[in-house]
């Protein structure tokens, strides 16, 4: 077992790696919108949901994943009425690999954002 803490995307915000590694694969913690400085991008469901998928590439990259081997994805949302504007940036990440989904509208995330996902995925 290996804990992946990237310095690509912001430090976790409590006690726990980005991502572990366990027998040829991923599983990440949930990425919020945040830069690698953390600081929170915008109010946009778009803008954030694109900054989560960029980060989620990073702790992949980390990992010795990529989104093209994500098996399962699972989306945190504030709001079901973004569902269709979260799935527009999803779809332009995942375009021709289709992992299985989960999406659940939750009451609060942390740090107030509108999004947060995570992924399992096989590190290749």
């Amino acid at each position: 077992m290996k804990s992946i803490f990237s310095k690509k995307v912001a430090a976790a915000i409590g006690p726990y790696c980005h991502a572990v590694v366990v027998n040829n694969m991923v599983y990440t913690s949930g990425q919020l919108p945040l830069t690698a400085e953390g600081v929170l991008v915008g109010e946009d469901i778009q803008a954030q949901t694109d900054q989560v998928l960029k980060n989620l590439q990073l702790v992949l990259a980390d990992s010795g994943a990529s989104l093209d081997s994500v098996i399962k994805t699972t989306i945190f949302i504030k709001d079901m009425n973004d569902f269709p504007l979260i799935n527009e940036v999803y779809g332009s990440y995942f375009a021709e690999h289709l992992p299985a989904r989960s999406c659940v509208e939750v009451s609060r995330l942390p740090k107030d954002v509108k999004v947060e996902i995570e992924v399992v995925a096989l590190v290749r």
